[in-house]
């Protein structure tokens, strides 16, 4: 399978065209209360506690939103989770269990602060479609409760654009998620000034997204998953380093690794960069070999940076082994007295 074709079935791409948005459905499906008050943003911790305050984050950070929807006229409603479909294009990888968890304990808490963005299912009477907000629908499922949204009658153009603009605000995408989306839109039909738009990129940066995305092999990406501290740079050390001679087999061995799907993310990133930019190991030098005066091999020398090895044949000398064990204090004796000897010369 060509890299191109892994890459639009690892997203689900499907073969472009676009439809007119049809009108919003008669009907006030559940009218919610006003948008809350902005809570503080929390300091971001480590493991669990880090996970709810990286929620907490992006909760706070787009309640400015969500009361500009209010303040533009735009109802809130209650809408039905089973009746919502995720985006035409993915734009995620698979996320953290620990902060998915974090997250829906956060809306259990505190209530959903922030609506989801929809329209109205293209194909589909009765059924609506996200732009945004999935991780908000998939909370609100699994906690059997209605999701608060704004309906919008958006045409497949301006979705794509408030999906990528929503998570480009928010900072909310890793660099090889946002390049993974724009490949997806681009193997869609769309042209460059909406992809442009709807990752607030200009046309270098945007190529510089999609040359990189397509040159990672599907299979990498999706062993590494979204590593969120990795940006441009260490993602094009790791494309060039995957153009080097032998880099497939390096990468098959390290994703092969048993402890390797436990690590996290970056680590995974990490290691693999790593491994494939490490300096090949040094070939270790030959043995040599010490002959008696009858001149067979007794002694087999092996010698690295660290350690020298010893190894002594009892079949052509049966005591020389042990006289040497025995001989050793005078040896050692005699090696410090040569050696203090050169030190005062």
């Amino acid at each position: 399978m060509k890299r191109k074709d892994a890459l639009r079935a690892a997203l689900g791409a499907r073969s472009p065209g676009r439809e007119p948005a049809p009108e919003l459905p008669a009907g006030n499906p559940g009218e919610a209360a006003d948008t809350p008050p902005e809570p503080q943003r929390p300091l971001v911790r480590s493991g669990a506690v880090g996970a709810m305050g990286r929620s907490l984050g992006r909760i706070a950070s787009a309640a400015a939103e969500a009361r500009a929807m209010v303040a533009s006229g735009d109802r809130v409603v209650e809408l039905d989770p089973a009746l919502i479909d995720g985006s035409f294009v993915k734009d995620r990888l698979s996320g953290d269990p620990e902060e998915h968890a974090a997250f829906v304990d956060l809306i259990r808490e505190r209530g959903q602060q922030v609506p989801i963005l929809v329209r109205p299912h293209p194909s589909e009477a009765g059924r609506y479609q996200v732009a945004y907000g999935h991780r908000r629908l998939r909370a609100a499922a699994e906690l059997g409760r209605p999701v608060r949204a704004v309906v919008k009658a958006l045409s497949d153009q301006d979705l794509v654009v408030a999906q990528g603009q929503e998570n480009s605000a928010r900072a909310d995408l890793s660099y090889i998620e946002r390049a993974l989306f724009a490949i997806a839109l681009e193997d869609r039909g769309f042209d460059r000034a909406t992809i442009m738009a709807a990752l607030a990129v200009e046309k270098t940066q945007l190529s510089r997204l999609i040359g990189i995305g397509r040159a990672v092999p599907a299979e990498v990406v999706a062993a590494i998953g979204p590593a969120p501290k990795a940006g441009r740079p260490r993602w094009t050390a790791l494309v060039e380093a995957l153009a080097r001679d032998g880099a497939g087999e390096v990468v098959t061995r390290i994703l092969a690794a048993p402890d390797f799907p436990g690590l996290s993310s970056d680590d995974r990133f990490a290691r693999l960069l790593s491994s494939l930019t490490a300096p090949p190991p040094r070939p270790a030098p030959a043995p040599a070999v010490w002959t008696n005066l009858g001149g067979r091999p007794v002694v087999r020398i092996e010698r690295d940076p660290q350690r020298t090895q010893l190894t002594i044949d009892d079949r052509l000398e049966p005591d020389f082994a042990a006289y040497l064990i025995q001989s050793l204090p005078q040896l050692y004796a005699a090696f410090t007295e040569s050696k203090a000897r050169d030190e005062t010369d």
